[in-house]
């Protein structure tokens, strides 16, 4: 990724393990296996309609079987359930993403200095009854600042935090390279993991795998990639989120039907699931259950392999964006008012927001003028596709547009794993139609930027941009505005260079939309539907 978020070069599979697309497939270690010997049941094991024994069931549209490791996962549904077995430092509201404290014992007063110093809760225990240290935490940020590993989490830090020291059992100080206010709710990004089990070898495998030990209000107490995952209270929590139900069973569907029939009908075997497709609204919500959405970056994003002519020339790359019927496609794919055309890399609520100055609005004739400027004929195209329910239903309108405009076009929709196994061995393709929500990270704009964007950003890597003058211009502005003390003038800088994003179109949204959660109000009460994927229960209860 880059500087400030910056994702190391990567290594073999080091992709597919930043993502999650990696292999959870794996047999798990012995510790977990132990309890893993088949799916627990997907019914309410204990109080019928919700007594204090009963079973919280959720169904969540991603798969389990990415990395679980806290350091290394974008993964939907292992980010979801770590925010609920790990605690960082400092966490965030799972939706204004204000901070709190967790595993320290208060939300530091003054973020204008370059040491942060944060005691732990006292008695504050991992799940195998062994207490939290300052060691631990140490142990985590070495792991994540250590220039010869190579994690996602290092582009959350390395741009801005020299070193975590350990004051004393229960005391640590983080030192700071300048003044970062706004990397106190990255805290929440560096889960605390216990070092007597995670610095064993093979142990950061393990995690990868599904291992996971934390000091959070739910443990884990069984994983079965492709299937499911089962957590309970953990009774020695003594922190700011104490847990509501006694044992939870998360089931990975991926596709929407099934999704939709566990959690609907008189015989529903879940109470909540996330990722509820615009055209089920309706049914669930006569059926009594509660659907809402969540606006934030969600996606439908179009990545250029700028080494494959003639997507090396700008002209072509922007021609493709005019030429997207993107009214046609929020109308039809998100049912009108779940989605708008992309009018900036980022979303029109994100704080940083500013209407590009490059925005591509539907014009077929401008798309076919800058063809020809960029001497471009009989230009074929086969797209290459993520088979994530929405972005299938969107990929026809996309067809449509571009063999409007003369360029005959074949899609490719597969799945996930497919997709990026083929980028990280660097396979030729032409065109990448994928989702991606970075609001899994936060709402910082300067984090989103360079998780999409810097020079050693994985990302840029797919694209085979890095090198290009424009691009390593555009990373320098990207430091400095990371650099930038004064709020008002850093957040103008992000947003010209916003513009140079814009203009170049290399990796960058056709539209943003909303995603859906659906419940049960008669079952569950506190539910927050979140813009990112995956739920939050830390403050939900039975109702």
């Amino acid at each position: 990724m880059r500087d400030v978020t910056d994702l190391p070069a990567p290594h073999r599979r080091s992709f597919l393990k930043y993502t999650g697309a990696l292999g959870a497939a794996a047999a798990l270690s012995s510790s977990l296996a132990a309890c893993s010997s088949g799916p627990q049941s997907t019914n309410d094991t204990g109080g019928g309609k919700g007594g204090k024994d009963a079973t919280l069931t959720a169904v969540i549209g991603y798969g389990n079987d990415g990395s679980w490791d806290p350091t290394q996962t974008a993964s939907a549904f292992s980010m979801a359930a770590n925010q609920h077995i790990y605690e960082g430092l400092i966490d965030t509201d799972p939706i204004s993403r204000e901070p709190y404290a967790a595993l320290a014992t208060e939300v530091p007063s003054d973020l204008t200095g370059t040491t942060w110093r944060f005691t732990l809760r006292a008695g504050a225990t991992f799940h195998d009854g062994r207490p939290v240290t300052a060691d631990d935490v140490v142990f985590v940020f070495d792991r994540i600042l250590d220039p010869k590993t190579q994690t996602l989490a290092k582009g959350f830090f390395e741009s801005w935090l020299k070193e975590v020291r350990r004051i004393d059992a229960s005391t640590v100080e983080l030192i700071l390279k300048f003044p970062f206010p706004d990397g106190l709710s990255r805290l929440t990004l560096a889960k605390i993991m216990p070092r007597h089990v995670f610095s064993l070898p093979g142990a950061w495998d393990d995690a990868i795998k599904g291992k996971a030990v934390g000091s959070g209000p739910y443990r884990q107490t069984a994983h079965h990639p492709k299937s499911n995952t089962t957590f309970e209270a953990f009774a020695g929590y003594n922190g700011p989120r104490p847990p509501a139900f006694k044992r939870m069973n998360w089931l990975t569907i991926v596709d929407a039907a099934p999704r939709v029939a566990r959690i609907s009908g008189a015989d529903a075997g879940a109470q909540i699931a996330d990722n509820i497709p615009y055209a089920n609204i309706e049914q669930l919500g006569k059926s009594g259950l509660s659907v809402r959405g969540g606006a934030g970056m969600n996606n439908l994003f179009l990545m250029f392999n700028t080494r494959h002519k003639p997507f090396d020339d700008v002209r072509v790359r922007q021609a493709l964006h005019y030429a997207v019927d993107t009214g046609k496609m929020v109308e039809v794919a998100l049912r009108g008012q779940h989605g708008r055309p992309s009018s900036s890399f980022l979303n029109e609520g994100n704080p940083a927001y500013r209407s590009a100055k490059t925005v591509y609005t539907y014009d077929p004739e401008k798309a076919k003028k800058l063809l020809k400027a960029a001497g471009v004929t009989g230009l074929r195209i086969e797209v290459l596709a993520v088979n994530v329910s929405w972005i299938v239903d969107c990929l026809p309108t996309l067809k449509a547009s571009w063999d409007a405009i003369g360029v005959e076009t074949t899609l490719a929709p597969q799945e996930t794993t497919a997709v990026f196994t083929k980028m990280d061995q660097k396979q030729d393709y032409q065109v990448v139609a994928a989702a991606s929500n970075p609001n899994q990270f936060g709402l910082d704009a300067d984090l989103i930027m360079h998780y999409n964007y810097g020079p050693r950003n994985l990302w840029m890597q797919y694209a085979r941009w890095a090198d290009d003058p424009v691009a390593r211009q555009l990373f320098k502005d990207m430091d400095r505005a990371t650099r930038e003390p004064d709020p008002d003038r850093k957040k103008a800088m992000i947003q010209d260079y916003v513009d140079v994003v814009a203009e170049q179109a290399v990796l960058y949204p056709v539209v943003h939309n909303e995603l859906m959660t659906a419940w049960d109000p008669r079952r569950l009460s506190g539910i927050r539907a979140q813009p990112y994927p995956g739920i939050n229960l830390l403050q939900a209860t039975w109702a």
